[in-house]
């Protein structure tokens, strides 16, 4: 008896060549599904863990750090325009679409109060993940070290790691603030000479996060040029990861590490559309540098994504120049933003503070943390071999359908003890979102009185 010809016969000589070869096709092929040692023990991730727990539609996520406030409409309306020219729906310059390094060039040009040329010493990416991991994967190798500030965004390790090099840390430390004064991001610095001993003939780069994730510090000039200083003197690379640098509040000025005397040939400073226009689904970020730097990161995303996509790029520039030329008015973006926030900041810190959350006043950024040990919540049913703050933003997410982060998960091992007394809530929401917050803890404060 014969099969038809079809599908039928496909079956048969898909059985027919398993048994004449005499083993299990799936035995044998799973021994070649181990994975590469380079990822060996990355596999655990914040985000997916806390982002499936907060999808709950009755819970009130100020957990991941995805605006729900609008962008800007002139942003939205670009977009919209450019999607229907032809020509910008197809591939583009591979190292970013010509006219938004052009735009890049300019505004950054003004910041640097130097000329950066557009071609040479800047790179678009997907992301500023995508930048991390270009300057990673083209300037770390193996047997070399990397100084990490903890805590840190938690894809600084890995990265590091899957690079092959050894990351060293170092943490922020906190002093007591001053009777009567709030607990500020600014409260926690880095100890100079526990700094220097972190830095030796193998350190290959430092990575910078200023304004910082999830604390919310910006580094002062005096303790840049103490870092600034380090480098220099052990001929050390800087990542600087300055996504938020356009998130300031009140009393405090951001600074550009590259910007300091002897910086910018060994500075990578990485930017983000997503942070800048609060457009984080667009993925658009950048890396800005010298040529010798730089070239190096091309090499890698040439050979890795290629190119970003042309729409968002033309979209973006476009919207760079409306605010380039009205930086000096409240209403560009860059100004405008952080006012928003800043309000929204304030009624975060006091909404927390109502329910005996300790704050930690943010200067930059769009984060807030606090401390939860005073809350004393009980968190008997939750897994033993977790840190306090996991357990605790899980209680947090069953209980009162209000989600955060925990900030343990911004640290290494040696140092989850020290923070993980901390959740991270994140603040660029709608006030009604804020508004469904605030009243969840208005119920939990008359719980507890």
């Amino acid at each position: 008896m014969f099969l038809a010809l079809g599908s039928g016969t496909r079956f048969l000589k898909t059985i027919y060549s398993s048994k004449i070869l005499g083993f299990s096709t799936s035995a044998k092929m799973s021994l070649k599904f181990t994975n590469a040692k380079r990822i060996e023990g990355l596999d655990s991730n914040v985000w997916i863990e806390f982002t499936k727990l907060a999808a709950d539609p009755s819970v009130v996520n100020l957990g991941q750090g995805l605006p729900d406030i609008s962008p800007p409409i002139y942003v939205k309306e670009k977009l919209s325009k450019i999607a229907a020219i032809d020509s910008l729906n197809q591939y583009t310059r591979g190292f970013g679409h010509p006219s938004l390094v052009k735009a890049l060039s300019c505004l950054y040009g003004k910041l640097y109060q130097n000329q950066i040329d557009p071609n040479k010493e800047i790179l678009v990416t997907v992301g500023a993940y995508g930048s991390l991991f270009s300057a990673i994967q083209a300037l770390i190798d193996k047997g070399d070290e990397v100084i990490i500030i903890v805590p840190f965004y938690d894809c600084y390790e890995p990265m590091v790691r899957m690079a092959g090099a050894t990351p060293v840390f170092i943490p922020l430390r906190s002093s007591k603030p001053v009777d009567g004064k709030r607990w500020s991001s600014s409260d926690w610095t880095l100890d100079p000479h526990e700094l220097e001993s972190k830095f030796n003939s193998r350190t290959k780069a430092i990575i910078l996060n200023t304004p910082h994730n999830p604390l919310g510090k910006v580094y002062t000039k005096e303790e840049l040029q103490i870092i600034a200083d380090l480098c220099i003197k052990y001929d050390t690379l800087c990542i600087s990861d300055e996504v938020y640098e356009w998130l300031v509040y009140s009393g405090n000025k951001h600074f550009k590490i590259a910007t300091f005397p002897g910086m910018w040939e060994r500075t990578i400073t990485i930017g983000s559309a997503g942070k800048t226009f609060s457009v984080t689904g667009w993925k658009i970020g950048w890396s800005i540098g010298p040529n010798h730097l730089i070239k190096h990161l091309q090499t890698i995303q040439q050979n890795t994504i290629y190119t970003c996509a042309t729409p968002l790029q033309e979209a973006l520039a476009q919207a760079f120049w409306i605010d380039i030329k009205r930086m000096d008015d409240p209403e560009c973006y860059f100004n405008s933003l952080p006012k928003e926030l800043e309000v929204k900041r304030d009624r975060m810190v006091c909404l927390l503070e109502s329910v005996g959350l300790k704050a930690i006043v943010p200067d930059g950024g769009y984060f807030i943390i606090a401390d939860v040990s005073l809350l004393d919540a009980d968190l008997s049913d939750m897994k033993d071999n977790e840190p306090y703050d996991y357990k605790f933003v899980k209680w947090m997410t069953k209980n009162k359908k209000l989600s955060a982060i925990p900030v343990s998960a911004f640290c290494n091992s040696e140092t989850k003890l020290q923070f993980e007394k901390f959740v991270r809530f994140c603040f660029i929401k709608k006030d009604s979102t804020l508004d469904a917050a605030e009243e969840i803890i208005r119920a939990w404060n008359m719980q507890k009185s």
